[in-house]
This record gives C-alpha cells, structure tokens and sequence, in this order.
C-alpha cells in the first residue's frame, strides 16, 4: 500500500493562512467555503473558495490572495494561487451548509442509488439527524449525509427575472 505523501510546510502554512482570514478585522465577514493544495510538476496548485453574505467581487478575491502571498513568500517552493467566489451556485460543503440555505433549490449527487438515481434536485428542508432533506415533486426526501458525493444551489435566473419583471410592472402603476 503506498503511503501518502506527508505535507509540505507550504501547504501546512497555506492551510493555516486561509482558516485564519475570517477571523481577522479586513476579512470579518468573508467564508471560506472549500481550500485545496496540489502538488504538480511546477510546484503547487493552491485554491481558495470564499464567500460572504451578498456575494464576493474581484476586490475581496484580489484581498484574500494578497494575505496568501504575503504569508507564502517566504517559502521557496513555487506555487499558483486561485482565489474564487463561491458563486450563484454555490457548493454545500458542511452540515451547517445544509440548514443555512434551507428553502434554496439544490442539485445533490450521491455515491449510492437513492429512490433508482444518483442525481437528486428539489429545495433544500436542511438536516434531520444525519440526512440531508430535500423535499421534491414526489415528497420528502431524506438522504444520508455520509452518501452526499456533491451537493450545490441551483440559481434559476429565470425566476429572478421574472421577479424582476413583475416588480417593474408593479411599480409602472
């Protein structure tokens, strides 16, 4: 059996890092959603997915990357760092994800056949115990947490523009 490769103390300090934004002053109200560091043939692949309440810009992407270098420059290794927003369609990634974004449309892919598919969508009725409950055109749905293989929101810009629509029909009387 091969054994994994220990850390790098890049990897180790980029970690450390990145856990450590949110609990700063600039960065108070920035999530750091998910975080990956991968070792290729030019070095590592860094990455860093953030979020916070009403989305995250090109400056707070731009922010959180210049925290990372300037922790990371005194490494000689050579990495690229990719700083994201977790975007529209943002991933679930925690437990907690799932009770937060309650009421939202979610996409969720398991490792294992639950009622014939692998593919589930509906919106989201958060945690009971350790299922994640969807509620769908066929009724409730409950799926063990621990068969979740991916799991994220699915944005309908139509409905927003819709909305949209109607407000501006609304507001035109």
């Amino acid at each position: 059996m091969e054994k994994a490769a220990e850390p790098s103390a890049l990897q180790e300090a980029f970690e450390r890092v990145v856990h450590a934004i949110p609990s700063e002053a600039e960065f108070h109200a920035v999530e750091i959603v998910m975080t990956a560091a991968k070792r290729n043939r030019d070095g590592f692949a860094l990455s860093v997915t953030v979020d916070r309440e009403g989305g995250v810009d090109v400056a707070v992407c731009e922010r959180v990357a210049a925290r990372v270098n300037a922790a990371l420059e005194a490494f000689p290794e050579m990495y690229t760092l990719e700083v994201e927003s977790a975007g529209l369609n943002r991933p679930l990634v925690t437990a907690a994800d799932y009770d937060r974004f309650a009421g939202q449309n979610v996409k969720v892919l398991t490792t294992l056949a639950i009622g014939g598919a692998k593919t589930h969508r509906g919106t989201l009725a958060g945690m009971r115990g350790s299922n994640v409950i969807l509620t769908t055109q066929s009724g409730e749905l409950p799926i063990p947490l621990d068969v979740v293989r991916g799991a994220n929101i699915e944005y309908d810009i139509r409905a927003d523009l819709s909305r949209a629509k109607q407000a501006k029909k609304k507001a035109a009387k």
